[in-house]
Order: structure tokens, then C-alpha cells, then sequence
């Protein structure tokens, strides 16, 4: 069991090396940050259902080069749960609430699952503030319809977490959920030591987490998806230098969901990992350092 160290709130934090604490004020609500490095500034966002310590393997191998600010999104992790302000257009404000409070201006951006969504939000409202753009195991807002279409069923454990009422419940009293969708999601040759594995389910089905979890699914319901069927993203396009990283395997951002072809922006890569799921900072943490590299060398 890594080692663990308080941190105001009603859970300790595990201990990274050279990983440090604090919290940011964004715009009233309060956000975790876990910082570690100097130099330029990166900004990291975990998915679902993690908090900061998803970078816990890349953190070592970009410390050394870069300024790593690990961010936990609003309900998750040691970051505020208010009790509005779970769609995307909402986490994207708070995003660019706490980098004003921090001071900066512009900043890498890498995010993973929700993370790399909202990290596309951030990248289209305001493209000014990022150098560059690493999505992890998430599908642009441009998908072809066809492949949005064949992959849908793939996404049905979103109908447990995302009714009002009834989705925080299921991840509260149902926590084993948590764990089995990030095994499934994992290709065999990468598996969840156990302490992280019960780190994540314990964080995951908090009170406050649960909560935020169904408002996050739930808010991608009610705005995204419409948005999506509407192809309103089609009016917006991408100038932040970006590339998608995907894994061969994983179960629920298919591969066909990446394809780059007639999306409206100036600079867009896509990669597919073999060998690998959905969980790329865990499965493959060199190639996601690598990928930040490759990605920011000429910002």
C-alpha cells in the first residue's frame, strides 16, 4: 500500500515522489492540484473514474522537462463538489478560471477519457491559451456518423450512471461497477495493481463523487449528445495543434472513431496504440511522455 499524506478533507492522498499539494480557487469553486516539475507549464485532466493519481507513471518520466499540473475535476478527487456545473461547457470554465488564478496565460494541454473531451471544449473556446493539444482514449467532436452509430451499445454502462437520482446510488452502494469497468477497459497484458485499483473505487464512490459522476454523464446527455446528432460542432473549428491517441483495444473509443477524415481543423494526428485499452497513462505511460514530446517540441 503506497504511502499516503493529509491534505485537508476527509480522505489522505497517496504519495508521489516530488508531487506537490495545494488547492485553487476557480472561479468559487474550490479545485485540487497536485504539481510536480518545473519548466513549461502542462496541464493534465484524469478521466472517469479517476482524480490526479492516473498520471502517477507519467509524472516521473515529464517531471524532469516540463511544469505538470494535474488537475482533479469539480466532485472528484480533493476538488469541491458543488452541486452545479458538471457539463462540459461548465468544466471548461472552471479549467480556465483556475489557470487565471494560477497566472497562466497559455499552457500545454493532455487529457484522458472526460478529461480529453474537455480538453476539445477548452482547445475550441479558447484556443489561445493552449500550446498544444494530447487526447487520450476519446473520440473528437467530429465523428463519423456511421462509426458513432456502430459503436453506441459500447457505452451502456453510461444508462446505470446518468439518471438523476438513480446513478449516484448505483455507484455509491454499487462501487464494485467502478472496478470492473476499469478492468474490462484494460487489456490483459496491463492489469490494475490492487492498491490502485481500490484507490480508485474508494475515491470513485464517495457521496460527492457519485453525485458528480451522475451530473457529469447525465450533463453529456442533455448538451452533448445533441449537440453531436446536430453536427453543431461542425461550426467550430480546431486551430490548436492536436493529436489523438487511441488504443487498439479498447472497448469503448473504437479505433473507427478516431479517423481524422473532413474534420475541420488546421493541425489534427491520430495514433492507435496496439496492445493496448483504454487507459494509456496506466498501459502505456512512455508512449504518452513520448507522444507530449512530440507534440509541444515546437510550441
Amino acid at each position: 500500500m503506497p504511502h499516503r499524506h493529509p491534505l485537508p478533507g476527509p480522505r489522505p492522498l497517496p504519495d508521489l515522489p516530488g508531487v506537490r499539494h495545494r488547492h485553487v480557487d476557480a472561479d468559487g469553486v474550490r479545485l485540487h492540484l497536485a504539481e510536480a516539475g518545473q519548466g513549461v507549464p502542462l496541464l493534465l485532466l484524469h478521466g472517469f473514474p479517476q482524480h490526479w493519481y492516473a498520471w502517477r507513471k507519467v509524472i516521473p518520466l515529464l517531471s524532469g522537462e516540463f511544469r505538470l499540473l494535474c488537475l482533479d475535476l469539480p466532485g472528484f478527487g480533493w476538488s469541491e463538489a458543488p452541486r452545479h456545473g458538471y457539463t462540459t461547457d461548465d468544466r471548461a470554465h472552471l479549467v480556465l478560471a483556475a489557470l487565471d488564478r494560477l497566472g497562466l496565460p497559455r499552457v500545454g494541454l493532455v487529457g484522458h477519457d472526460w478529461g480529453a473531451w474537455t480538453g476539445f471544449e477548452l482547445a475550441l473556446r479558447a484556443p489561445e491559451r493552449f500550446t498544444g493539444l494530447l487526447a487520450l482514449n476519446m473520440t473528437h467532436p467530429w465523428p463519423r456518423q456511421r462509426a458513432l452509430l456502430g459503436t453506441a451499445w459500447r457505452f451502456w454502462y453510461t444508462a446505470l450512471l446518468e439518471y438523476p437520482g438513480v446513478g449516484r446510488r448505483v455507484v455509491r452502494h454499487r462501487p464494485g461497477l467502478l472496478g470492473h469497468l476499469l478492468r474490462r477497459a484494460t487489456a490483459a497484458e496491463h492489469p490494475w495493481p490492487a492498491q490502485e485499483l481500490a484507490e480508485y473505487v474508494s475515491a470513485g464512490s464517495t457521496p460527492e463523487a457519485a453525485r458528480a459522476a451522475e451530473r457529469l454523464h447525465w450533463g453529456f446527455v442533455v448538451r452533448d449528445i445533441p449537440r453531436l446528432a446536430l453536427g453543431r460542432f461542425n461550426r467550430r473549428r480546431l486551430t490548436v495543434p492536436t493529436l489523438l491517441l487511441g488504443g487498439e483495444q479498447d472497448p469503448v473509443i473504437r479505433p473507427s472513431l478516431l479517423s481524422p477524415a473532413g474534420v475541420p481543423a488546421d493541425e489534427l494526428r491520430t495514433e492507435v496504440l496496439p496492445g493496448c485499452g483504454h487507459f494509456l497513462p496506466h498501459e502505456r505511460p512512455e508512449a504518452v511522455a513520448e507522444a507530449v514530446r512530440r507534440l509541444l517540441s515546437c510550441a
